[in-house]
């Protein structure tokens, strides 16, 4: 039976949607609407009170190793920089730009592998300093450049995830499905929408694409393009690694290797245990995120202590700290977000409305659907694409994970009545999410990162974006329905 309050989580998710559609922030309607929901359901004002803290309680319990993650990964990050270990592992690579064309794809290929693991925002600068000159000076029209890293970065490693799985685990809570199946799905629509905009994007530009330059055009300004020789970021990062101590160098050496076989043996290990190749069975849920996180403490204090000796009893604590500021700066924002969507799945609605046990739990956005059902044509391939329009429009926040509760919470109440297994349509909707607020399709996110890096305007850039993943998204959502 539909109530009043389900008119108002209905009425505050409409608004929800037309606030991201200005490129505003959802929080404030986010909290207002727990607030108004559980006021409602109990009848008493105190009860909608504790309903938004419990909310944020609920949502932040269930994501916090998402924020775990995040921070041991980026505190990593930090420790190889110390050392100059992630410049070194980088350096190689810029021998394998012989011409533009081969530029292209390696700087798509090294974007992807790195942000797959410590996410495109903290890898962008280490690419920009030492790649985009390398790449640029070869021939690769800055423009290209940027769109490479940005495709494969913010777009195809993050859309999927699959390493570290935050967005899947943000998508799976609100479907109520496994993360394993969501995370799945999505590696597939990541990698056939990456590939058709990587090679949309490399057509684009090809004819552009010149012979070896002697003074390339790099960034400067955040978008004022000079010819100089080398990037001051190149220089600075060059003489960095070339003026360590004797003994920090060879450990910077020795953790240039190390750190990338480790994180390669990670995947081996995950991959052969999803096809039983080992007797430890397939990491599903959060067991794929321990291990990588487990592995990245270990690297993390080996770092630490051959930089700082006895001082990294102090030192991992400064890392962890930054580590744990960038997590909740990037995920912060999507806690109260998630408690409004977790209010409508039954899974969590009882404990954030403080419901006794002998009351059944509601599930008011399934009933607010299952009301409607009638008007929902029973056609998947509208309703796929539905799913992935409000995914992107979820996007134009600027923070490709915040409308990952919707998509997800829309995925598991349509799902069961145009019979598709939500986790597929949990998948397209993180797509066009992530692709679209995760940095490709708007100015307003860690696009202008990319942009500044490699000196061209950040409006252009997802301009020119624009074609390319759109047309990767509607391959990848019909590549969807008949694959699943």
């Amino acid at each position: 039976m539909i109530t009043l309050s389900h008119v108002v989580y209905a009425i505050v998710t409409v608004s929800i949607i037309i606030v991201m559609l200005l490129r505003r922030g959802v929080v404030i309607p986010s909290l207002i609407g727990t607030f108004l929901v559980g006021w409602i359901f109990k009848g008493s004002v105190i009860s909608g009170f504790q309903a938004v803290y419990n909310a944020n309680l609920t949502a932040a319990k269930e994501l916090f190793t998402i924020f775990l993650i995040i921070t041991f990964m980026v505190a990593l990050l930090a420790s190889l920089r110390d050392i100059g270990a992630d410049r070194r592992m980088i350096r190689p690579i810029q021998k394998l730009m012989i011409n533009g064309h081969v530029a292209f794809f390696v700087l798509a290929v090294v974007t992807y592998v790195i942000s797959l693991f410590f996410w495109p925002t903290p890898a962008v600068p280490l690419i920009g300093a030492l790649l985009f000159p390398a790449a640029i000076r070869v021939g690769l029209p800055p423009m290209a450049a940027a769109m490479a890293v940005a495709l494969a970065g913010q777009g195809m490693a993050l859309s999927s995830d699959y390493i570290m799985q935050v967005a899947p685990m943000l998508s799976a809570k609100g479907a109520g499905v496994s993360t394993a199946s969501v995370a799945d799905k999505a590696m597939v629509l990541s990698l056939i929408t990456g590939v058709v905009s990587i090679a949309t994007a490399y057509l684009m530009h090809r004819k552009a694409i010149r012979k070896e330059s002697v003074t390339p055009l790099v960034q400067h300004d955040f978008g004022n393009a000079r010819p100089v020789e080398e990037s001051p970021e190149y220089a600075q990062a060059a003489a960095a690694v070339e003026t360590l101590p004797a003994n920090i160098l060879k450990w910077s050496k020795i953790f240039s290797v190390l750190v990338p076989l480790s994180m390669l043996a990670v995947m081996v290990v995950m991959a052969a245990s999803k096809f039983g190749g080992t007797s430890m069975g397939g990491f599903e849920g959060g067991d794929g995120a321990a291990f990588i996180g487990g592995v990245a403490v270990i690297l993390l204090i080996l770092s630490c202590t051959v930089f700082s000796k006895i001082g990294a009893l102090d030192k991992i604590s400064d890392h962890l700290t930054e580590g744990f500021v960038f997590a909740f700066k990037a995920m912060g924002p999507v806690i109260p977000i998630a408690g409004f969507f977790f209010l409508g799945n039954a899974d969590f609605s009882k404990s954030i409305l403080s419901l006794g046990e002998n009351i059944p739990a509601p599930a008011i956005l399934y009933d607010l659907v299952m009301s409607v059902q009638y008007a929902i044509p029973a056609n998947g391939f509208l309703t796929s694409f539905g799913i992935l329009a409000i995914g992107i429009i979820a996007g134009l926040e600027g923070s490709g994970f915040s409308g990952l509760p919707l998509t997800g919470s829309l995925s598991g109440a349509l799902g069961p009545t145009v019979g598709i297994d939500p986790s597929t349509l949990a998948a397209i909707g993180q797509m066009g999410s992530v692709w679209s607020g995760g940095g490709t399709l708007i100015a307003w996110s860690s696009l202008v990162a990319v942009a500044g890096f490699a000196g061209v305007p950040v409006i252009e850039l997802a301009r020119k974006n624009f074609i390319p993943v759109v047309l990767g998204l509607v391959i990848a959502t019909v590549a969807a329905l008949f694959i699943w």
